[in-house]
């Protein structure tokens, strides 16, 4: 989440890169992001990488999906220069850069690659500063390997603009990536939205539920409406999804702890059976 401090407007932006999706509609982005009124664009991965710039607020947020081979990767550097050049606007670039900048960001590594070095030296090039992200080693994993590859960087003036920019990594799921959050710390005041859960929709009874306590609710307008409507759902939700949150929770936390340990050394076919036991039953919840 970014806010401009001058027109006091927020931009709420979510990337979803490697989806394994030949092609993303309308109907896929209504439900990620809970309606349609929402910009959006898809780039096809065609066998090279490819670059997404959305221009707002005097800021271009790239999102990335790094290549693999090392002449492909200088390539997208270079795209990715020319193309923050003529935006001069403060820049802000994420998404999986399939590359390490340090040595302890890949597990069991003794040196850098010729392409890490690369890509350290245009990260300098570029003056970016690179986010640190304090609450995780690694943002991917699979088997006994670990690597730091999914990273925010932003331009110096990003950096004066908005000091308290932040980096979160939050619980990996059903994914080989851990997800990244971008956010100020200034943002935290404000309204709580209203919302809801597609499984809600899955129950019998909930629009039968909905409908009589709209109309027991009078002839108040709909935002209020909305706001009285929320202690019924949480009574709803509590009798009829009460545990899930809860379950889901409980197996995110047991991944990352298996993560953990995975991180630190500790890697036999005992973690690697009870990890993929738990992503099976996390499955069914998320499902």
């Amino acid at each position: 989440m970014v806010k401009d401090l001058k027109t006091k407007n927020r931009l709420n932006m979510l990337g979803l890169v490697e989806t394994k999706k030949h092609v993303v509609t309308r109907f896929n982005v209504a439900r990620l992001w809970g309606c349609n009124s929402v910009s959006w664009e898809y780039v096809a991965f065609d066998g090279a990488s490819g670059v997404l710039l959305k221009n707002n607020f005097n800021c271009a947020f790239f999102l990335v999906y790094g290549a693999h081979v090392r002449e492909e990767k200088l390539v997208v550097w270079e795209e990715l220069s020319y193309v923050a050049g003529l935006c001069q606007v403060l820049c802000c670039f994420m998404g999986d850069f399939n590359e390490i900048v340090h040595i302890e960001e890949r597990k069991g590594a003794g040196s850098l690659t010729v392409a890490a070095e690369e890509f350290k030296s245009w990260i300098q090039d570029m003056h970016l500063v690179d986010l640190p992200l304090n609450d995780r080693k690694y943002t991917w994993f699979r088997g006994c390997s670990c690597i730091w590859i999914d990273r925010v960087m932003v331009s110096l003036e990003w950096v004066e603009e908005f000091p308290k920019t932040r980096l979160r990594g939050r619980p990996r799921g059903l994914s080989d990536h851990c997800p990244l959050i971008v956010e100020d710390t200034k943002m935290r005041d404000g309204p709580r939205p209203f919302r809801s859960l597609d499984s809600w929709f899955t129950h019998e009874g909930f629009l039968r539920m909905v409908k009589e306590e709209w109309k027991g609710l009078g002839e108040i307008n709909f935002t209020d409406k909305l706001k009285a409507l929320t202690a019924p759902l949480g009574r709803w939700h509590k009798v009829n999804f009460g545990n899930m949150d809860t379950k889901i929770l409980q197996f995110d936390e047991e991944i990352k702890k298996l993560d953990d340990k995975v991180s630190s050394g500790v890697y036999d076919g005992t973690v690697e059976g009870r990890r993929k036991a738990l992503v099976t039953c996390c499955k069914g919840w998320y499902v």
